[in-house]
């Protein structure tokens, strides 16, 4: 597990490929925030909070996770080499969980660069200092967990596509619909009672929670039985290809 990790942290930043990924997500956040004329714009909402980040950031990694995760296997065996994987002495779990780490890793990573914006929110504040950290360090905490799902997502579209292309576009679609299409199709409340269950199937309400400074067991218990269920699931159909 540690050499496919290794493997793929050299293959991510030997090419510039996470560099990259790291820069453009900075760049769009930090337009967002500061820049653009939206609802997001720190200096528009007149308060000192990251919220209006938090709120856009799980949008910008339902597009970057994927991007990541897409050649984790699928390229593996458009080349071929997961055929070379196969005749390593590596458990298939191994792989699978190797793979999924380095795209967390390179998710967390991505954060990394917002901690300015956390201290010039910080240094904005009047007076100085008035900022939630509690909620803001509770978010950053939901946002971890939920980057570790898209990864999961992510490689589990990779684990069921062919190719790079369509391994992205399921990827994208996977994390759309559990993120927000479950929420969306709770709203229009056609189940009556069952809505509610339906809502707590979806992401978006167990990350709502950590964006207010709760971290309760349940939401972290719920996501990581997402992410062992999508891993369980890519190792099965990786084992098919063997």
């Amino acid at each position: 597990m540690i050499a496919i990790f290794k493997k793929e942290l050299w293959t991510y930043f030997g090419n510039w490929s996470a560099w990259l990924i790291i820069g453009a997500f900075s760049l769009i956040g930090t337009l967002f925030l500061f820049f653009f004329d939206n609802d997001s714009n720190i200096f528009e909402i007149g308060s000192a909070t990251l919220q209006s980040y938090f709120v856009l950031v799980p949008w910008l990694l339902m597009f970057i996770i994927p991007a990541i995760s897409m050649k984790t296997l699928a390229e593996e065996q458009q080349s071929g080499t997961l055929n070379w994987l196969f005749s390593q002495p590596l458990a298939i779990s191994d792989i699978v969980i190797g793979k999924f780490l380095s795209v967390w890793l390179v998710g967390i990573l991505c954060l990394l660069p917002s901690l300015v914006y956390l201290y010039t929110v910080y240094v904005l504040g009047v007076p100085e200092g008035n900022i939630d950290l509690g909620a803001a360090f509770g978010s950053y905490f939901g946002l971890i967990i939920l980057i570790a799902a898209f990864s999961a997502v992510g490689i589990l579209a990779s684990s069921l596509s062919q190719n790079q292309i369509m391994a992205y576009l399921l990827g994208v679609f996977l994390s759309f619909f559990l993120y927000f299409g479950i929420e969306q199709l709770a709203s229009y409340k056609i189940l009556g009672g069952a809505d509610y269950f339906l809502s707590n199937i979806g992401f978006y309400q167990h990350f709502l929670a950590f964006t207010r400074g709760l971290i309760d067991t349940r939401d972290l218990f719920y996501f990581l039985l997402v992410i062992a269920g999508c891993l369980f699931l890519a190792k099965i159909f990786v084992e098919k290809k063997k």
